[in-house]
């Protein structure tokens, strides 16, 4: 069966409530994206397709998560592209909503904060994104969630039950990652956030959507992120110190490198680990985080620790 598009949330809640009837479905997933798919979009959508009976992949660029309108606009767009893609993959729906649909009063007034956790790191790099990236989740696991609007048992569950719901999001967005998960445990959404391991370029580049903006010189020097976070993850499995000074100094050597942040944090809490990094033996959890610019182009990536 080939993808259906939906552009409307009114189309969203028909189609798949018809698909999870039709399928006799007791689980339905979500795949959240804002589309220029890749291989790393392709593993979310196939963990999901692997779990659910009924999955939806969104494609909407979320204006609110932009601070440069020019990096908005600069945003691609490839909507074939990426239905082709998420076929293969076997999804069921790809809800690809218009602004205006997704907001259709303008922008809200009321919007979820990221609160303290959404201050670092990326947050403290740019100023309100995750405010704006948690609005938009919030209000596409309502759209995604199964059966919404409908009485309970009308998708065609057994028992009168609405089906189980999982939504997917990758790990090398970790500090996204962390926050979603928080906003749906504290507001206490019904639905598992399910999070999707990195995946990386033959060369360890973590996929990116932004990657195709990396000149071939770019490209051969933002290695050198994946390279220092392998070097902490190779420490961390021999139980030695992590060294995070000697891998700092291999980042900082690159020259069309520009680095923001590298550090290892709890993952949990994002806090810095205040001991058991430079001079112990690294033993516990931990998350190694970066980001840095490679000439235009501004890159992250991260690797769980631990031992």
């Amino acid at each position: 069966m080939s993808i259906q598009l939906v552009t409307t949330v009114a189309g969203l809640h028909t189609e798949s409530a018809r698909l999870l009837k039709a399928k006799q479905g007791t689980s339905q997933g979500l795949v959240p994206t804002m589309g220029a798919l890749h291989e790393g979009h392709a593993a979310l959508a196939r963990t999901a397709v692997e779990n659910n009976d009924v999955v939806v992949a969104s494609i909407f660029v979320n204006p609110l998560q932009f601070g440069d309108a020019a990096d908005l606009d600069r945003y691609p767009r490839t909507l074939d592209a990426d239905l082709a893609l998420l076929e293969e993959q076997g999804v069921d729906l790809a809800f690809a909503p218009s602004v205006e649909e997704v907001y259709p009063g303008g922008e809200p007034l009321v919007r979820i904060t990221s609160g303290r956790l959404g201050e670092k790191w990326e947050g403290a790099s740019r100023p309100g994104h995750f405010d704006g990236a948690l609005t938009v989740v919030a209000k596409l696991l309502h759209y995604g969630m199964p059966a919404a609007g409908l009485p309970a048992g009308s998708a065609g569950t057994a028992g009168g039950s609405l089906p189980s719901y999982r939504a997917y999001f990758g790990q090398k967005d970790a500090q996204q990652l962390a926050l979603v998960q928080r906003m749906a445990a504290d507001l206490n959404f019904p639905v598992e956030i399910v999070g999707v391991p990195t995946v990386r370029a033959d060369d360890g580049l973590a996929l990116s959507s932004r990657n195709r903006f990396l000149s071939d010189d770019e490209r051969d020097a933002a290695l050198v992120l994946s390279r220092a976070l392998r070097l902490l993850e190779e420490r961390a499995n021999a139980h030695e110190p992590l060294d995070l000074d000697s891998a700092l100094a291999m980042v900082e050597s690159q020259p069309l490198v520009e680095l923001d942040y590298f550090d290892v944090v709890d993952p949990g809490t994002l806090e810095p680990l205040a001991e058991n990094c430079r001079e112990t033996p690294f033993r516990g959890e931990a998350l190694a985080l970066i980001a840095a610019k490679v000439g235009p182009v501004r890159l992250i990536d991260n690797v769980p620790l631990s031992s």
